[in-house]
């Protein structure tokens, strides 16, 4: 919820509350207040950039001219267009096209500011015609009326409005009974912003916890005889088998890990290691239109990667079967193995493929990552998640993006406890995360009702005059 529609909300609520009090004064037809004519067509082509703003249907615009056809200050009402009847007021020296009506003549015992508020109060919007595109004419208004008070009071209560919608207003008499209105929606204001607050905290709580794990400062060892090395050298023999078996093939042996390059301390017993060397990594790849097909091989792109997890009926798509097991066979993945996004901002989109997902593709702004023990899979999403290695690596990419290429994912460093030490730092993640999703998601439900109370304030304020 932004600041702007937050002050809008306090100026138009505050505005029907003074103005309502006023329904039954004695009250005069606009055309006994104001004269109204159109402004003037200007084409682009005659537009010439100059010293003197010009005004449309909507208002200001960013455009000059370099003639103007208005000499004085005055009101303008938007005529043609999205916001056909908004009223708003006219610098001495301007161009009003003729999108928009302009006042010729005001009755000297009504006050310009007043009349602007007055009418922005009345919604002249719902008097505007029904078709595809929104007109007000003199005829439609031709039935407001406008109260005739006090030109001291007029200005008493733009000075108040004007307060209002600057943000520095601080109610004392409360002589229009504003203050319950202007408090309750600076109430849910102020809530709102504490809410958003405590939902960035949990964020970082969340954060927080995954650095902390993964420093193995909460979870403690029960036996430290196993080391990270030694599974490091397992893995190793394994994709020595692999290859020998000729199930994968042999890659570039990545650089050892240097002192200078690790990133935070761990137990003894863990060892640091890159990525490529205890996991398959692959990109994905996109196939021609044709290969697409109404029922087939489930195929992923990256907003199916949503929260962390795989929502493939989010618009899901299916590839040919032959396409799947033949020119995109390399990039074919499975249940269970990590996908992370390359391509961004933003970058840190990770996912595990779910069980209901036996088998599937995916396209290049990801790559694939299979660990050589499929039971160290939750222990990588869970590192990546913790996202200092991605934000580490230098991301280059055409103006605007952020990748990571297939190589830097190969040599992002990571931490390898024992088996039987990343099955508790899982197991205990789980329980801390399902903590952070429990807290954000009461935050969440108060932040509706908050919303819920402060959209039914709004709504009375939208009411305006509809008579």
């Amino acid at each position: 919820m932004t600041k702007i529609y937050i002050e809008d909300v306090k100026l138009t609520a505050v505005r029907n509350k003074i103005f309502s009090d006023f329904d039954n004064k004695n009250r005069l037809n606009i055309f006994d207040v104001i004269t109204l004519s159109s402004g003037d067509f200007l084409s682009a082509q005659k537009m010439i950039a100059g010293d003197f703003i010009v005004y449309g249907g909507g208002g200001f615009t960013t455009k000059t001219h370099n003639k103007f056809n208005v000499s004085y200050e005055t009101l303008g009402i938007g005529r043609v267009g999205a916001r056909c009847g908004c009223v708003f007021k006219i610098d001495l020296n301007s161009w009003v096209t003729d999108n928009a009506l302009y006042a010729t003549k005001i009755n000297e015992e009504f006050d310009l500011n007043f009349l602007i508020h007055y009418l922005n109060y009345k919604n002249i919007l719902q008097y505007a015609n029904t078709s595809a595109q929104p007109v007000i004419s003199l005829k439609r208004i031709s039935h407001i009326t406008i109260p005739s008070i006090n030109i001291d009071l007029q200005r008493e209560i733009v000075r108040t409005l004007n307060e209002v919608e600057n943000g520095i207003i601080e109610i004392k008499d409360d002589k229009f009974k504003i203050k319950e209105t202007f408090e309750l929606i600076n109430s849910k204001e102020m809530l709102g912003i504490e809410l958003s607050h405590q939902l960035d905290l949990v964020k970082q709580l969340r954060q927080s916890f995954l650095r902390e794990v993964m420093q193995g400062k909460l979870v403690k060892s029960t036996n430290t005889k196993e080391t990270g090395q030694q599974l490091l050298e397992k893995i190793k023999a394994e994709k020595a088998q692999l290859i020998a078996e000729k199930k994968i093939k042999k890659e570039k042996p990545l650089a050892p890990i240097t002192e200078d390059e690790i990133p935070f301390e761990i137990p003894e017993h863990w060892a640091w290691c890159r990525l490529g060397e205890i996991a398959y990594i692959t990109s994905g790849s996109t196939p021609s239109k044709d290969s697409f097909v109404e029922r087939g091989i489930p195929y992923l792109k990256m907003y199916n990667l949503r929260n962390q997890k795989i929502d493939f009926y989010y618009k899901p798509q299916y590839i040919k079967e032959e396409v799947h097991n033949g020119q995109l066979k390399r990039c074919r993945a499975y249940s269970g193995d990590v996908i992370m996004n390359i391509v961004g901002p933003p970058l840190g989109k990770i996912a595990i493929i779910p069980d209901s997902i036996p088998e599937c593709n995916f396209n290049q702004a990801a790559v694939l990552i299979r660990p050589l023990f499929k039971s160290m899979n939750f222990f990588v999403f869970w590192y990546l998640n913790e996202m200092s290695e991605i934000k580490a690596i230098d991301t280059k990419g055409v103006a605007g993006q952020a990748n990571i290429s297939v190589t830097q994912s190969h040599n992002m460093k990571i931490p390898l406890p024992p088996l039987h030490e990343q099955e508790q730092i899982v197991a205990k993640l789980e329980e801390l995360m399902g903590f952070c999703d429990g807290l954000a998601q009461s935050i969440k439900a108060s932040q509706g009702c908050n919303e819920m109370l402060l959209q039914q304030v709004l709504r009375e304020a939208l009411q305006g005059d509809t008579k």
